[in-house]
C-alpha cells in the first residue's frame, strides 16, 4: 500500500527558521460568505448586505476576517508539510490589513518565524508567520500560528 500524498513526509527538523512556503490560490465567492455565516452565526451585513456594505465605503461585500485567516490556515496544509503535525497550538498577532471582496483570489504565504525543540524528545514546535495575499500581491491579513510536529525518528531516512 502506498503512502497518502502530504502525510508524514516533513519533520520539525525539514524546516528550519526563515524557510519560505506558499499555499495554492482560491477565488473567494459569495458562496463562501453565505456558507461561513450559516455554519458561524456570524450574520453581519458588511457580508450579506451589498447595499450596507457599500454604505459602509466598502466596494461591496466584503469577507469575514476569520474565513480568510482560516482559507490561508487550510490552503497552507496544500502543501503537505503538515502530516506530522501531532497539534495545533494557536495563532497570535491576527491583523486584518485590506478588505476581501467577492472576486478576490487570495493565497497564503508564510515563514517559519521559530522552530524550537520541546522537552520532549521526539516532537518540536514551528511558528509560522504568515501572510494572506490577494491577487494584486496586496497582504490583506497577518497572523502568527504555532504547530506541535513529530522529529524524525532515530535513524529515520531523510
Amino acid at each position: 500500500m502506498s503512502a497518502v500524498t502530504g502525510q508524514g513526509h516533513v519533520f520539525w527538523e525539514d524546516l528550519a527558521v526563515g524557510d519560505a512556503l506558499r499555499g495554492p490560490g482560491v477565488t473567494v465567492t459569495d458562496s463562501h460568505l453565505v456558507q461561513w455565516a450559516g455554519l458561524t452565526g456570524d450574520w453581519v451585513s458588511l457580508h450579506l448586505d451589498e447595499n450596507h456594505a457599500r454604505e459602509a465605503g466598502f466596494a461591496g461585500r466584503i469577507a469575514h476576517g476569520p474565513l480568510s485567516m482560516s482559507l490561508s490556515l487550510g490552503l497552507l496544509t496544500q502543501t503537505g508539510i503538515f502530516g506530522n503535525v501531532q497539534a495545533w497550538l494557536g495563532l497570535d498577532e491576527v491583523r486584518a490589513t485590506a478588505p476581501v471582496l467577492i472576486g478576490d483570489t487570495v493565497h497564503p504565504e508564510a515563514e517559519v518565524a521559530a522552530a524550537r525543540s520541546t522537552s520532549k524528545p521526539d516532537r518540536g514546535i514551528w511558528t509560522l508567520a504568515y501572510r494572506t495575499v490577494n491577487q494584486r500581491g496586496e497582504t490583506v491579513m497577518t497572523f502568527s500560528s504555532s504547530f506541535m510536529v513529530r522529529r524524525r525518528p532515530e535513524g529515520g531516512e531523510r
